[in-house]
C-alpha cells in the first residue's frame, strides 16, 4: 500500500515533497491537492508517464489530460499564441479555477494524447501544487479518480480508487473549500474550461465546461459579446478533442475536474 503523506505535519511534508519530486522525475504518478479537487499528476514531457496516468484512470488517448503550470510565463512557453482576452482572464482568475484551451506550441516535445494541436492549461491556487510545479515544471494532471467515479477531494479517497498505481500521495485536507459547487453536476467543484482556440481567427470564447468560475464572472472580464451562446457551435477546429480531453468528460460521470486542478482539470487538472 502506497504511503499517504500528511502535508500539515512538517516532517511528512518534507518527506512527501522530496519523494514526489523523485517520483515525477522517474516517470511515476503522484496524487496532489489542488484548489478544486485532488489531481493525478505525471511529467507532461514524458510520454510513458502520461500513458501511465491514462492507464491508471482507465482512459484512452482520446481523452488527453490538462497541464498544470506554475505561472503565467509558462503559459507563454506552452501556447502558440495567447490572445488579449485570455490574458485578461488569466489576470483575473489565475491562480484559480479556470482552465484555458489554446493552440500548443508546435515545437513542444511531448505526447499528451490525441490533442489535435491544442493544450488545456491551468495555474492552480494551492501552495502544495504550486511548490511541486515550481520544482518539476508543467505536469499533466487529471482528476485523481477512476474514470466514471466521483473526483477525490482527499488523498485518502484517491488512494481507495488508484491504490499502488500511484507512487506518492500528498494529503492536505479536503479540497474545493474556496469555491461554491456551481459546476455541471450537484456538488461539482470542477474548474471552468474555456476554449479560446477560435479567437485568433475572429471567433468567440466557448465555455467547454461550466465550473467554479461562472459565465457571469467571465463576462465581467471579457464582455458577454465575446462569449459564444450556451450550447452553440464549436469555437474552432480541435475544440472537440480538447473538450473531451480537458473537460475530463467522462467527467460527465465523474469529476470535479479536478486538478488541476482542476485541477482537476480540471483542471486540470478536473483540474
Amino acid at each position: 500500500m502506497t504511503a499517504i503523506y500528511d502535508c500539515s505535519v512538517d516532517a511528512q511534508l518534507l518527506t512527501g515533497m522530496r519523494l514526489a519530486r523523485g517520483a515525477i522525475g522517474r516517470g511515476e504518478l503522484v496524487v496532489l491537492p489542488t484548489d478544486t479537487v485532488y489531481g493525478l499528476a505525471a511529467d507532461a514531457f514524458t510520454p510513458a508517464a502520461v500513458q501511465r496516468l491514462l492507464d491508471a484512470k482507465g482512459r484512452g488517448r482520446s481523452s488527453p489530460p490538462p497541464v498544470l503550470v506554475p505561472g503565467i510565463p509558462t503559459l507563454d512557453a506552452l501556447a502558440a499564441e495567447v490572445p488579449d482576452a485570455v490574458r485578461d482572464l488569466v489576470a483575473a482568475f489565475w491562480p484559480g479555477g479556470l482552465t484555458v484551451i489554446l493552440r500548443a506550441q508546435p515545437s513542444l516535445q511531448w505526447d499528451l494524447g490525441e490533442t489535435r494541436g491544442t493544450v488545456a492549461l491551468r495555474m492552480p491556487s494551492h501552495p502544495i501544487a504550486l511548490e511541486l510545479l515550481s520544482e518539476t515544471g508543467p505536469l499533466a494532471v487529471s482528476s485523481a479518480n477512476l474514470s466514471g467515479r466521483p473526483s477525490a477531494t482527499t488523498a485518502a479517497e484517491a488512494e481507495a480508487m488508484l491504490g499502488d498505481a500511484v507512487a506518492v500521495y500528498l494529503e492536505a485536507g479536503p479540497s474545493g473549500a474556496g469555491y461554491d459547487a456551481v459546476g455541471e453536476r450537484p456538488g461539482d467543484l470542477s474548474s471552468t474550461i474555456v476554449d479560446a482556440t477560435a479567437l485568433a481567427s475572429g471567433g468567440l470564447l466557448r465555455i467547454a465546461r461550466a465550473g467554479v468560475i461562472t459565465r457571469e464572472r467571465l463576462a465581467e472580464v471579457v464582455g458577454e459579446e465575446l462569449l459564444a451562446p450556451a450550447g452553440g457551435a464549436d469555437a474552432g477546429s480541435g475544440a472537440d478533442a480538447a473538450d473531451e480531453s480537458v473537460a475530463d468528460r467522462d467527467a460527465a460521470a465523474d469529476d470535479a475536474a479536478s486538478a488541476d486542478a482542476g485541477p482537476g482539470e480540471t483542471d486540470a487538472a478536473r483540474s
